[in-house]
């Protein structure tokens, strides 16, 4: 009993005091490993083909830019493709908005079967869409609708993801196996922005602007059904199985609009902190995957290979990093990563910046490496903590609001407005100073962030791994209990 961290002991004391017992077997739920192993796995599968597309669009913008806004400016074309890019988070928290609830209605496993299959359309049909120099303005129309698509099914998916994922897992290994969705993220950045750093090696600038750019585009298409059919042999989550009567009856009873005005009025504290996260992780991260290899070609005037090898070294070693620091995050608490790392942001920006702008190799390669290092700090964690944050009942839905208006509101618009503030102010340090103020913002959100290492999820049973584990914590219960009675005895003596 004295070796569980204090938030553990003190939640499972506050669960037996209300249950006036011990733990007995079906008050502990045991994850079958191979229903575990798959769920991350489609879960993880769903978000690597996000970023895929992602890897792709960023490293393609500049090419995107000429074949789609061919009578602008360089500056102008990157700025338009940038403004596509950031018109498909406008319609993220929509997503979220309708697909949260539903999650929480009919199942997430239905719901991330729905959004694959957008996520998979959407990318597809921007590889099909022909030029500007085909059908002239239909063209950069028929490009934003696709990305609406996108950004319409992603608003489900990153927040049903983490909650699969974080209902599945058991508690005291919760940040290493909720982290493998980030790693999913981040393989399917490298693999995207990979095969655009081939392609452009490969073929001529003539040939990337008349067919090349498209091919990563359709590849998305496969990936898609592979990840629809592994997304249909899932099974629902044992904690949103534990509630289905409640669904029910909320299905009978309230409607989506009453669950979000329910959401924000019970648990605004919870969604302020969501997405103080939110702005945290993903300004650098769209700094880092999204901005830092336009920044490069666009106004450090390097090649468009040295840029793209640069920041996919970077995200090889957010990929070998992350999984190892999820599992810190389940040793020493989610605050403690998120703390120091904020704190490292606000000081070691401006020089990571400055290495990232010197001449040579290595000092290059250093400050890309300092910025996904924090990157990496940020994302292990996040997929475990966010969900934790909200109640079974709601958790999809709050989700679906806190992370996507966040997103939208600081994540993919950082692109486009880094790069605005560059180029109005003449400072090439900007995207320095905008992640020192990302940095404070996220120090100040720790403060307010429950602790939720190793501890059981709002509104489901205690998880394990194994029937070993679950007879260790009932022992542990009895003596939880145990001393919990004589301290509410002793009390009224002391």
């Amino acid at each position: 009993m004295a070796e569980l961290p204090r938030q553990v002991r003190e939640e499972l004391t506050r669960r037996l005091r209300r249950n006036r017992r011990a733990f007995g077997k079906d008050d502990v739920q045991v994850v079958e490993r191979p229903l575990l192993k798959r769920a991350v796995g489609a879960s993880a599968l769903g978000n690597c083909m996000e970023w895929f597309d992602f890897g792709v669009y960023s490293y393609l913008a500049a090419t995107l830019g000429k074949v789609f806004f061919p009578g602008a400016s360089p500056g102008a074309q990157v700025i338009s493709s940038f403004a596509t890019f950031a018109a498909a988070f406008v319609v993220r928290p929509l997503g979220g908005l309708v697909f949260g609830p539903l999650g929480d209605r009919i199942g997430r496993q239905k719901v991330l079967a729905t959004t694959m299959i957008m996520m998979a359309a959407g990318t597809f049909a921007i590889g099909i869409i022909p030029g500007y120099a085909t059908i002239g303005i239909a063209a950069p129309i028929l490009l934003l609708l696709a990305r609406m698509v996108q950004g319409f099914s992603t608003g489900g998916e990153y927040g049903g993801a983490t909650t699969f994922v974080a209902e599945y897992s058991p508690d005291r290994r919760r940040g290493f196996l909720s982290s493998w969705l980030d790693f999913g993220t981040f393989v399917g950045y490298a693999l995207g922005s990979a095969l655009v750093t081939v392609l452009n090696l490969a073929l001529t600038d003539a040939q990337m602007l008349s067919w090349g750019w498209r091919l990563p585009f359709l590849i998305a298409g496969p990936l898609g059904v592979i990840g629809l059919y592994m997304r249909l042999k899932l099974e629902e989550s044992p904690a949103f199985q534990q509630q289905l009567d409640a669904h029910e009856e909320s299905m009978a009873t309230e409607s989506a609009g009453t669950e979000f005005k329910k959401i924000i009025r019970d648990h605004w504290q919870a969604l302020l902190v969501c997405m103080g996260l939110v702005l945290l992780y993903n300004v650098t991260n769209y700094m880092v995957t999204g901005y830092l290899p336009t920044y490069q070609t666009e106004t450090l005037h390097r090649s468009s290979g040295s840029a793209d090898v640069l920041v996919l070294i970077g995200m090889v070693w957010i990929v070998v990093l992350i999984t190892f620091l999820g599992r810190l995050s389940d040793r020493i608490g989610r605050r403690p990563l998120y703390g120091v790392s904020a704190a490292a942001m606000i000081v070691l920006a401006v020089p990571a910046f400055l290495l990232i702008k010197a001449h040579g190799t290595w000092a290059p390669v250093l400050g890309v490496l300092l910025l996904s290092t924090l990157l990496a700090c940020f994302a292990a964690p996040s997929a475990a903590t966010l969900p934790a944050l909200f109640p079974t009942a709601v958790r999809y839905a709050a989700m679906g609001i806190g992370f996507n208006f966040a997103v939208a509101a600081f994540g993919g618009t950082t692109p486009l407005v880094t790069a605005a503030l560059v180029d109005l102010t003449g400072d090439d340090l900007m995207p320095a100073y905008y992640l020192m103020l990302a940095g404070a913002i996220g120090l100040i959100t720790v403060k307010f962030l429950p602790e939720s290492a190793q501890v059981p999820l709002n509104g489901s049973q205690p998880m394990v791994g194994s029937k070993e584990e679950r007879r260790e914590l009932i022992l542990t219960s009895r003596e939880l209990y145990a001393h919990a009675r004589t301290s509410r005895t002793e009390s009224p003596q002391g």
